[in-house]
């Protein structure tokens, strides 16, 4: 088991919190709750080890297209980084509509 942290600046606060996706074979869950902080921080706890530059370049290109203050927890059980991209997508989306129907209907 490894635990990765990365930080990135961020400016726009997000106004709900989320919860997408599942801890299984090929799938992750992520948390998103939102920050005061003027930066994002995503803590990921992963059992396939070695993957921390993918991990980086994945999470650098979704925080740069996507400015939101948060606080992030991975759960990961060895996603691809299309799943990761995907699952990111999701939980902001969730995050910015604020709807438990919408989080149903991702799981």
């Amino acid at each position: 088991m490894e635990t990765l942290i990365f930080e990135f600046p961020a400016s726009q606060t997000l106004s709900h919190r989320a919860h997408v996706g599942v801890v299984g074979s090929g799938d992750l869950e992520i948390l998103f709750d939102p920050s005061i902080d003027a930066k994002t921080t995503v803590s990921i706890r992963t059992g396939s080890t070695g993957f921390q530059e993918t991990w980086e370049k994945v999470l650098g290109r979704f925080f740069s297209q996507n400015d939101v203050a948060a606080t992030i927890k991975i759960n990961d059980f060895g996603a691809t980084p299309g799943v990761v991209s995907m699952r990111l997508a999701q939980a902001l989306e969730v995050s910015q509509n604020g709807s438990q129907d919408t989080e149903a209907k991702l799981r």
